[in-house]
């Protein structure tokens, strides 16, 4: 089932998500979320993004056509960042949520996850480069974080018109939005 993308605006975006319990979790979710992500062109989805208040995210690098991180494909049930590391380095970011921005977000280039897989395996790995950040960036969404949040004041003050409108559903995409109704 592919889900609508909740759209900036939206308070689902802005709380943090609550643990998952493993009795209570359809794992059927994830494979709907991959479909989500797929259908849109991302390279990463957390649960918020499709309403859903849980720490779950999904990552699959594969369409940046980088051989060093083509297989990076990964669940993340319940995770914790235990420390990040290494030099910092700039990358522009965008995100399904906001579509139509992007913006350079100066994040640790390294590191260090515990988390469930979607068989419920405990893992604690280091992962660093382009795995870490978009690790980084859907972990921001379980913690109630927008990546325009790194921005500069002058960059977000220049993107407030984009970003009311995106809210007000006055944006074009070419996957399928939800909007709140405020």
């Amino acid at each position: 089932m592919i889900y609508p993308i909740v759209a900036y605006g939206d308070p689902v975006l802005k709380k943090a998500a609550q643990e998952i319990k493993k009795e209570e979790f359809d794992p059927k979710l994830i494979d709907d979320m991959f479909e989500t992500m797929y259908n849109a062109g991302g390279i990463g989805l957390a649960a918020p993004q499709i309403g859903k208040s849980i720490r779950l995210f999904i990552a699959d690098a594969s369409p940046l056509e980088d051989e060093t991180i083509a297989d990076f494909k990964k669940v993340f049930i319940n995770p914790t960042i235990i420390e990040e590391f290494g030099e910092d380095w700039g990358y522009e970011e965008g995100c399904l949520s906001i579509p139509g921005i992007r913006g350079e977000v100066i994040r640790p280039s390294k590191l260090k996850i515990h988390y469930f897989d979607e068989q419920w395996n405990e893992h604690t790995h280091e992962f660093d480069g382009m795995p870490a950040r978009i690790i980084q960036h859907e972990y921001d969404h379980i913690e109630g974080v927008l990546f325009i949040e790194y921005l500069s004041s002058l960059r977000k003050q220049l993107l407030k018109t984009k970003l009311l409108n995106i809210s007000k559903g006055d944006v074009d995409t070419r996957y399928r939005m939800k909007f709140s109704k405020k």
